[in-house]
C-alpha cells in the first residue's frame, strides 16, 4: 500500500509531464511525425515510468490523475487568460489571432505560430487556408 506523500509524489509527477507535453504540442513549429508519437507514447508509459510506477499499482494511477490534471489544467488557465485578456479572443484558438499595436485584430504569421495553425490572413484581412 502506497503512503499519502508517495500518491501525492506520483501525482505531482503526473501534473509537471502532462503540462510539458501539453505546452511543448502547443509550440511546436513543424508538423507532427510519427516520431512524435512513439517518444510521447514512451514518456506517458515507457519502460523508466512503469519501473518507478509499477502498472497497477495506487501510484501508477495517480501519476495518470496527474497527467490529466496537467495536460488539460494547462489547457483550462489559458481558456481563462485567453478570456480575460483585452488582446486575444476565442479566435486565437483557431490560428493565433491577437490584437496589433492599433488595436485591430491580426493574424500572425505562420512563423510565428505552431504547426497545427495552418490559417494565413489574405490582403482583404479575411482568412484562407494555406499550407507552407
Amino acid at each position: 500500500m502506497s503512503t499519502f506523500l508517495q500518491l501525492l509524489g506520483a501525482c505531482c509527477f503526473g501534473i509537471l509531464i502532462g503540462w510539458y507535453i501539453y505546452y511543448i504540442n502547443r509550440h511546436r513549429k513543424d508538423d507532427v511525425q510519427f516520431s512524435d508519437l512513439v517518444t510521447l507514447v514512451g514518456v506517458l508509459g515507457g519502460a523508466t515510468v512503469l519501473t518507478v510506477f509499477p502498472e497497477e499499482s495506487d501510484l501508477f494511477g495517480a501519476y495518470g490523475v496527474g497527467l490529466a490534471f496537467g495536460f488539460f489544467g494547462y489547457f483550462v488557465l489559458l481558456i481563462i487568460l485567453v478570456k480575460r485578456s483585452d488582446n486575444f479572443d476565442t479566435d486565437y484558438f483557431l490560428d493565433g489571432r491577437n490584437k496589433d499595436e492599433n488595436g485591430k485584430m491580426r493574424v500572425p504569421p505562420l512563423s510565428d505560430r505552431g504547426a497545427g495553425a495552418a490559417m494565413n490572413a489574405n490582403s482583404s484581412g479575411g482568412i484562407e487556408g494555406h499550407r507552407e
